[in-house]
């Protein structure tokens, strides 16, 4: 007899109610949603993303690194398709969004079910995916290949082992000599990096201290010593912000038979030294419902998540109340 609503942050969120806002304004007008792409990333902003990587991290870095070994599944074409976590940011591919951002997406673990959630059984695509600047999915597939997804407790990576190096800790992982030149040759073997590509990554795996004497800031495991590592050099530091890029991109067949594409697109940049756009874009729609829920403004009782139009309706004008806008373009084909 309780109310428990979900999905009410940024994504899962603010993504589901302007989606399911143009789906249903598009089917009460009798057209059809051919295809369905959404991509959203948390982001430094452009002037912020000063390292290898092009990230800086405004949540858990752990939950980064889980996500990575997650499968994906989406539709295209009409057909499912799967890929397998170790694989994942190889599918990356450059997502245009505005001319100003270099970025790539990939999937976002399995889009299938929100197919039938957000009631578009014609759409021949179906895609939540994830966003990132350009390299950085390359860097973190590098990672990948190396192994440092592993959570298997190791001894000399507790937090009372004796002092190690980086470079000892990885060349273990590799299993290669603790030579820095031994250590890249493996790294290539296992990644089939090259060109200005491996170059690229050796630079950064270096500018991490992954080739170095430094003692690395153990987590028990390589997934944690790494999101330990990645913590301590990619966060942001004072006067920095924060981005968040948000686009739908919906095909649509209307009843005439016409064709049009439609884009909605959010972009929202953190406050330096204040309120990030990751805190402002998950806290404020998760408490207004909590506010709704309250006053008696949303009813609906059990485990429940933002797909009604009486709760993402009302939810939309108050968070825009709030400053958080997304802006619509309809291309007519």
């Amino acid at each position: 007899g309780i109310t428990v609503m979900n999905e009410v942050g940024l994504d899962p969120g603010i993504d589901h109610f302007y989606a399911l806002r143009i789906i249903n304004d598009i089917h009460a007008k009798g057209g059809k949603i051919i295809n369905f792409y959404s991509y959203c990333g948390g982001l430094p902003a452009p002037e912020c993303s000063n390292n290898p990587l092009g990230y800086k991290f405004s949540w858990s870095p752990r939950g980064v690194l889980l996500a990575l070994r997650s499968t994906a599944k989406y539709l295209e074409n009409g057909k499912e398709v799967t890929i397998e976590g170790k694989d994942l940011l190889k599918s990356a591919k450059p997502i245009f969004t505005y001319p100003a951002f270099a970025v790539e997406g990939y999937p976002n673990r399995d889009s299938t079910p929100f197919a039938k959630y957000y009631n578009v059984p014609e759409a021949q695509s179906f895609l939540r995916g994830t966003l990132r600047f350009q390299g950085n999915p390359a860097f973190m597939q590098c990672l990948v290949d190396c192994g440092f997804l592993d959570d298997t407790p190791r001894d000399f990576l507790a937090k009372d082992a004796p002092a190690t190096t980086w470079r000892e800790t990885f060349a273990k992982l590799l299993g290669c000599e603790a030579t820095s030149e031994a250590i890249e040759e493996a790294v290539v073997k296992k990644s089939g990096i090259s060109g200005e590509s491996r170059a690229r990554i050796i630079r950064g795996m270096k500018w991490l201290g992954l080739f170095s004497d430094n003692d690395p800031i153990k987590g028990g495991n390589y997934l944690d010593t790494l999101a330990k590592t990645l913590e301590s050099k990619m966060s942001f530091q004072e006067g920095e912000r924060d981005m968040i890029l948000l686009q739908h991109k919906f095909d649509v067949e209307l009843k005439d038979g016409k064709k049009q594409h439609i884009t909605s697109t959010m972009i929202e940049y953190g406050q330096p030294n204040g309120t990030t756009a990751m805190a402002k874009t998950v806290g404020i729609p998760c408490g207004i419902t909590v506010q709704l829920v309250l006053d008696g403004k949303i009813t609906d009782k059990g485990v429940l998540a933002p797909y009604a139009p009486h709760v993402y309706e009302q939810l939309i004008p108050l968070i825009e109340q709030d400053g958080i806008k997304v802006v619509d373009e309809i291309i007519d084909l």
